[in-house]
């Protein structure tokens, strides 16, 4: 059975405040006309309505805003809180009301002058503070080459040794000399703008980026200052920290054309920010990168509800049965707090238990639809059956084929490449939903690298594959070492020759038709490789992307700046998107008490 249809009125469907615009034509004829008299006395009893129209322009001897236009208020509605921020403004509306006669005629549309509306409408500030001046390290250049235009209204410094550096690290086809070559072009764009003047400073907002409104500023003369005689003077790391030592004193007091500003040194070199304070220097990391600052924070993707839930839902929930499912639709404070495709669990003693995904959120209410359970033999997936609540979360995500984008974290043994691997040969060989099985894998090595490995693509992912061969052999023999069915009685060629092994290096302009992708140790990829491998996925792919957040091997990445972790942060609501976060080992007692207690 469907869900129920959606709710008729429109007060279910759009706020009050959108029902009570004016949204009228002026090309109709008013309906109010003959009621005129009885419209005069609604008017006169209602609080006067806003006033549209500034009148300083016919005060300044220029032709008034207001002439030939017609208010268009004929009845009270609420306010929204742009309008009650302009009543609260130094020169009200109705100060000005009561000076001059209401007009009372029938109601005409008008629009109201943008410039009006942002005299009206004041801009907040970003920050409350004075705007700093950024003294940016080379390594924050070469890791983002748009961190230009992330530090909102403050300015940034750039001494010449950092363009000296950022020269040599342009040639090559790594990540870092991309970005090197990227920040270059950046860098020209900006000082060839029309009227840019390198000794004012380079407005930041001319090439697009209207959020950047501060200034840069390069280094264009020597600068005076004394360091620690054990500091080398000729490293490019203690010239910065000299600029940055010149800065602060400049600007620390008042000057003509230059106002007092604190200097603050940006740096992804952690001890060039330890050498930084130690010399009595502000300094902080580049955060614009971190998708979190702390991994604890990250969306798990389920839910516990309350012990008291049922008993707050009992007068207003709303239960009806498809087939083997049960929908609830629930009210509440719990509410705001859900994601489309969260799951949510209640476990009580002595009471039954509820394993539950959101499937819609409308205004105030949800809908939950319970899961399947994998954990029965009945529904094992080519003979995999889950073992805990987590297992059966992801289980449920995986082998629904309305969610293309799937995303799993979790600690070492807790069954993610083994249930991605199950639910997608049974997808491609028994449901024919995809056509084959891609994986891949960031090549990142724990310890020293091998070097080069000979062979063809995949003869050289191979060694990379430990984790593909090891639950392939388990798949391919089945839990209890049985053939049973045809599926599982499939031969290990069979298998692989549904099984691509692919490199990250190739990925960039493919596409992937109704492929089922895995991509393994994906906690060492950036965000920008992350948004490569997505977007690689055409008509019916599936993604899933697993890994685990403490186990990142990849330089200058954490839990907060990971790709897995930007990942699952932007996607998490999205209605074909699914996360869940494996809580409980199951590869061994002593798999599991070594990721304890090591």
């Amino acid at each position: 059975m469907p869900l129920p249809p959606a709710p008729t009125k429109r007060a279910a469907l759009l706020s009050p405040d959108a029902l009570d615009a004016p949204a009228h034509s002026s090309s109709k004829p008013s309906r109010r006309s003959s009621g005129s008299r009885h419209a005069e006395n609604a008017r006169a009893a209602a609080p006067q309505p806003l006033e549209l129209f500034d009148t300083r322009a016919s005060e300044a001897g220029g032709a008034p805003l207001t002439e030939g236009l017609q208010q268009i208020e004929t009845k009270p509605r609420p306010q929204s809180a742009p309008e009650r921020a302009v009543e609260r403004a130094p020169e009200p509306a109705q100060a000005r009301a009561e000076q001059e006669p209401a007009q009372v005629a029938a109601p005409t549309p008008v629009a109201r002058p943008k410039a009006v509306t942002q005299e009206s409408r004041p801009r907040r500030s970003k920050s409350n503070g004075p705007a700093k001046l950024f003294v940016l390290d080379t390594n924050v250049l070469l890791h983002d080459p748009m961190c230009l235009f992330r530090f909102e209204e403050h300015d940034i410094y750039l001494p010449m040794i950092v363009l000296e550096e950022l020269d040599g690290h342009k040639k090559g086809t790594t990540e870092v000399a991309r970005n090197g070559r990227q920040t270059s072009r950046t860098l020209d764009a900006l000082a060839g703008a029309k009227g840019a003047d390198i000794a004012k400073g380079l407005r930041l907002d001319t090439t697009g980026h209207t959020g950047a409104g501060g200034k840069l500023f390069f280094q264009t003369e020597v600068m005076d200052f004394s360091l620690p005689s054990s500091l080398p003077q000729g490293k490019a790391d203690n010239q910065i920290l000299g600029v940055v030592h010149a800065l602060r004193d400049l600007y620390s007091q008042d000057r003509p054309g230059h106002p007092k500003q604190e200097v603050v040194l940006v740096s992804k070199d952690i001890n060039m920010r330890v050498k930084a304070r130690a010399l009595g220097l502000a300094a902080d990391d580049y955060q614009n990168d971190k998708t979190l600052e702390d991994g604890d924070l990250l969306y798990s993707g389920s839910l516990a509800l309350p012990p008291d839930f049922w008993t707050r839902q009992s007068k207003t929930v709303e239960s009806w049965q498809s087939g083997s499912t049960t929908f609830y639709r629930i009210t509440g404070p719990i509410v705001p707090n859900l994601f489309i495709n969260q799951f949510v669990y209640f476990e009580a003693p002595g009471e039954p238990s509820m394993y539950a995904r959101v499937t819609e959120i409308r205004d105030k209410t949800a809908v939950l639809k319970t899961l399947k359970d994998y954990s029965s033999a009945k529904n094992a997936v080519w003979g995999v059956s889950t073992k805990n609540r987590e297992q059966n979360f992801a289980m449920n995500v995986l082998m629904d084929p309305e969610i293309d984008f799937v995303t799993l974290t979790g600690t070492a043994g807790t069954g993610k490449t083994l249930m991605a691997l199950a639910s997608g040969l049974t997808q491609v060989l028994d449901d024919r939903r995809y056509t084959e099985i891609i994986m891949t894998r960031a090549t990142v090595s724990v310890g020293e690298d091998i070097g080069f490995l000979p062979g063809t693509e995949e003869e050289k992912m191979g060694p990379w594959m430990g984790a593909l061969d090891d639950n392939l052999e388990f798949l391919a023999k089945g839990d209890g070492g049985s053939a049973g069915e045809w599926g599982r009685a499939a031969t290990n060629e069979l298998i692989r020759s549904r099984i691509k092994i692919k490199s990250m290096n190739f990925m960039r302009g493919r596409t992937f038709l109704n492929k089922y992708v895995i991509v393994d140790e994906a906690q060492n990829l950036t965000p920008k490789q992350m948004k490569t491998l997505i977007t690689r996925a055409g008509p019916g792919t599936k993604i899933i992307c697993m890994g685990n957040l403490a186990q990142i091997d990849t330089p200058y990445l954490t839990e907060g700046s990971s790709g897995l972790t930007f990942a699952v942060d932007k996607f998490k609501g999205w209605p074909h998107g699914g996360h869940i976060t494996l809580a409980r080992g199951e590869r061994s007692r002593l798999a599991d008490f070594a990721s304890e207690v090591l």
